[in-house]
């Protein structure tokens, strides 16, 4: 069978298993079944925690000398939604036309099954099945709950690995990164993410007596602008300016005769590499105890409640950069984009360990009703893996 065959016929076999968060056994079972038989020493740890779902997630290696890749993914995915408003079954795996269909083909199964397909052909090339010595170390990092609360999954496998003495050199997690046309971005980096409320407190009161109470929304109202106004930064060579977003200006008052004890807005920012968590909540807090002082107005309390990842940056004249840049550019034709755009993934916690970019499929149908991926595409994508492992092991 043919590379290209060989990753429709994975993406099929692991579509076909119904793994919503937190992904069940079966699609574990499944990628067990292809790599073990081909020398992959393979382990399949659960992790617990509270108040969460238990997770199960699987590491599987094979060689032992550097340098060694992980590639990083997840066999979860999110619900289906409305299963009558499929053409075809969501776990169907049916190809319709030039298209195959079905929850996680894109997200992200398709890359998953592309991957195994291209490290199972590398391994067959280098003697890798019958007990040949390969030119370093392939494992894969797949978890069960990354569409979820990613708390029992990546975060927890990195430690295990870690305990283990696993190292490392480089990561590369298969998330539908392009845009439009396979290539046309690697994602080398990722924004951060910083969540927080600011609360301006008041006198609750009757809105017939004012004089008895304090309302606190006018200030508020007057307080918002210095977070917004001037911008937080213009952006960095690799990075968009930093971005901050109001989601929600809340009272929590059903009345119409009641002045509210206090009133509340909510915001979330995407910064660049310019800042931290730390440096950014000072910036805040400076800007609102600026204006409270112009305008005469007690400063609000300023309280950040998530940390979504870091900001990172992975060196693009690096070799794993390089070496993927190169496999873009031979199988598909396309320079691609070395972007830092978008929405978070485990990639802010390998980033702690080593290297990592993202590099997947054309995004353009992720957690939508009718998911699917051209089989040309798909086929190309374990093409262009395969060929990044020539580049990644020679260079």
């Amino acid at each position: 069978m043919d590379l290209p065959a060989r990753s429709i016929a994975i993406a099929r076999t692991l579509i076909t298993c119904p793994s919503v968060t937190p992904a069940g056994a079966e699609a574990f079972d499944a990628v067990e079944a292809l790599l073990r038989p081909a020398g992959f020493a393979v382990e399949r740890p659960v992790f617990t925690e509270d108040g969460t779902p238990a997770v199960e997630n699987l590491f599987a290696k094979l060689g032992t000398g550097g340098p060694h890749l992980t590639f990083a993914g997840h066999l979860d995915v999110v619900p289906p939604g409305e299963t009558a408003r499929w053409t075809h079954g969501p776990f169907a795996a049916e190809i319709a036309g030039d298209d195959l269909i079905g929850r996680g083909a894109v997200d992200m199964k398709g890359a998953v099954a592309a991957f195994i397909a291209a490290a199972l052909d590398y391994a067959e090339a280098h003697g890798g099945v019958h007990g040949g010595v390969l030119p370093g170390t392939i494992s894969f990092l797949l978890t069960g709950d990354e569409e979820g609360p990613s708390i029992n999954g990546t975060v927890k496998l990195l430690d295990w690995c870690r305990a283990r003495g696993e190292r490392f050199d480089a990561a590369l997690v298969g998330e539908p990164t392009n845009a439009a046309t396979l290539g046309d971005t690697i994602k080398i980096g990722r924004r951060g993410s910083l969540s927080g409320t600011v609360t301006v407190r008041g006198v609750q009161g009757h809105v017939a007596y004012p004089e008895r109470a304090d309302n606190p929304i006018p200030a508020l109202v007057r307080l918002l602008p210095a977070l917004l106004d001037p911008p937080l930064d213009a952006g960095t060579p690799h990075f968009a300016p930093s971005n901050l977003e109001l989601v929600s200006v809340d009272v929590g008052n059903p009345s119409w005769n009641v002045i509210p004890a206090e009133a509340q807005a909510r915001f979330n920012i995407r910064y660049n590499d310019l800042w931290t968590p730390e440096t950014l909540a000072a910036e805040l807090a400076r800007r609102l105890a600026t204006a409270a002082a112009a305008a005469g107005l007690p400063v609000p309390a300023l309280a950040f409640e998530r940390v979504s990842g870091g900001v990172f940056l992975t060196a693009p004249d690096g070799r794993l950069v390089e070496a993927l840049t190169a496999a873009v550019g031979e199988i598909t034709g396309v320079t691609p984009e070395l972007g830092t755009g978008g929405g978070t993934s485990d990639a802010r916690f390998i980033k702690d360990y080593c290297p990592v970019v993202e590099f997947g499929l054309v995004g353009t149908t992720m957690h939508q009703i009718d998911e699917r991926v051209p089989l040309a595409e798909l086929g190309a994508l374990a093409r262009l893996y395969r060929r990044f492992l020539d580049h990644f092991f020679r260079a």
